[in-house]
């Protein structure tokens, strides 16, 4: 049962310099003020609670979009994660939404997690020395009784970035990659703020509680409308569980839903951290999240590409291919190889860069699930842990299981590009330049 109130966050709050720290352990109790590489905050809210158990079970990702850009609210995807709530354990759940700011489509959406109000005013501070704020608000949320504190308060800020701040700073190319720079300011420095998300026309909702209580607590069934919604439930398999900790993970315009364990976490964690993105967060999830805006919007590779990248094909393999095509996998594995993703998992991404855009992608043995599936009409995308999830909210028998490695991509207004059931190189016209 939920409660209608805008309270939950309790705006007063005590400063953070004037509470209690706990010298029980390096960090302190949940709901503490504890420090982390030099930053301060609520333990269990901004920063990750100190040590953690390792908690084996599924998690479940479920996702959907509607190609023809066509906006609904987030009952179908609410419907889809909590039918597979056998996956879940209740510590964290999570959903991204897209296409829910039309009004405000240009603007950077940064939808953080804040301590108090007393972290919100460093965050705008911060903001209005780099950035320009064309409109700020609090994001609604209403009490749900099986949840308990400690909240945080939950803040959105849709910013500008000034030409002038890019001219002064010619080690910047444009106004995304200094969007990755704020962002990764707030999360490494600002005590008490942690970004959910950033992008454009999108935002991430997330927490620490049941797939159904955090769609309860941010009202996700009435209150926005998108043409693409990812979800998921539980926390990360190797990190403790805190409202940061959940899924979704974002950067920019890219969100990612993970299930299962990356074994490469160290090889990819330092090789995004070679181009400047700082992992705070203590998950393997968020440096895959990392990768894919390298690798698609900093590096410009196509979807299909990055997807190899991450998910090459093993080297027996590789050798039964035809010498075109086994040199640019070759050169794949050369060139990206500490991209490569190891480890059991499927991931849904969600991004606007190009266009707005679903990739669901398993790794190179399918340990995890995949299913995806078209609505009758073909115009709506589905891609899921379970078939249950899929049927509950449409009837269609378009349904399959992708290839190992193989991405599924649909994407607005092109349709459905990629089942991740064909020949990775069928329709490219790839080569490789010396």
């Amino acid at each position: 049962m939920t409660k209608d109130n805008d309270n939950t966050n309790n705006d007063i709050r005590e400063p953070l310099n004037s509470m209690r720290f706990s010298m029980h352990s390096p960090l302190g109790r949940i709901g503490e003020v504890g420090e982390s590489k030099g930053k301060r905050g609520r333990i269990g809210v901004t920063l990750p609670p100190n040590g953690f158990s390792k908690d084996i079970e599924a998690c479940g990702i479920a996702g959907l979009i509607n190609v023809n850009g066509k906006r609904t609210d987030g009952n179908d995807v609410v419907d889809m994660i909590t039918t597979m709530t056998d996956r879940e354990n209740g510590l964290g759940a999570g959903y991204a939404c897209y296409g829910l700011f039309p009004e405000l489509a240009g603007k950077y959406c940064v939808q953080l997690l804040l301590d108090d109000t007393t972290a919100k005013s460093r965050v705008e501070e911060y903001f209005k020395d780099i950035t320009n704020i064309i409109k700020d608000e609090k994001v609604f949320t209403r009490g749900v009784k099986t949840m308990s504190g400690p909240y945080p308060l939950i803040w959105r800020f849709f910013l500008e970035v000034p030409e002038k701040k890019l001219k002064a700073n010619p080690s910047i190319d444009n106004a995304d990659d200094y969007m990755v720079d704020v962002v990764m300011q707030v999360n490494s420095t600002i005590d008490g703020a942690f970004c959910m998300s950033s992008g454009k026309n999108m935002a991430v909702f997330k927490g620490n509680g049941w797939s159904y209580e955090i769609a309860d607590f941010y009202d996700l069934r009435k209150r926005y409308k998108g043409y693409m919604w990812l979800s998921h439930s539980r926390f990360p398999t190797n990190t403790p569980g805190w409202w940061g900790g959940a899924h979704p993970f974002n950067i920019l315009d890219w969100s990612l839903c993970h299930n299962g364990e990356i074994t490469s976490y160290g090889t990819n964690k330092r090789y995004v951290e070679m181009w400047g993105y700082k992992c705070t967060l203590l998950t393997d999830s968020e440096v895959v999240t990392y990768m894919w805006d390298l690798l698609c919007r900093r590096h410009k590779l196509p979807i299909s590409i990055a997807s190899m990248a991450m998910a090459p094909a093993y080297f027996e393999d590789i050798a039964l291919l035809s010498e075109d095509q086994k040199r640019i996998v070759t050169a794949l594995r050369m060139t990206y190889g500490r991209a490569m993703v190891n480890g059991p998992f499927s991931i849904l991404v969600g991004t606007n860069n190009p266009y707005p855009t679903m990739i669901a992608l398993t790794d190179r043995k399918k340990l995890r699930p995949m299913i995806a599936a078209t609505s009758d009409d073909g115009g709506t995308v589905y891609a899921s842990s379970e078939e249950c999830a899929i049927q509950r909210v449409t009837s269609t028998e378009n349904t399959w299981a992708p290839v190992t490695g193989n991405p599924v991509i649909a994407q607005l207004e092109t349709g459905l590009i990629s089942k991740g059931t064909e020949n990775q190189f069928e329709s490219k016209r790839l080569k490789v330049e010396v």
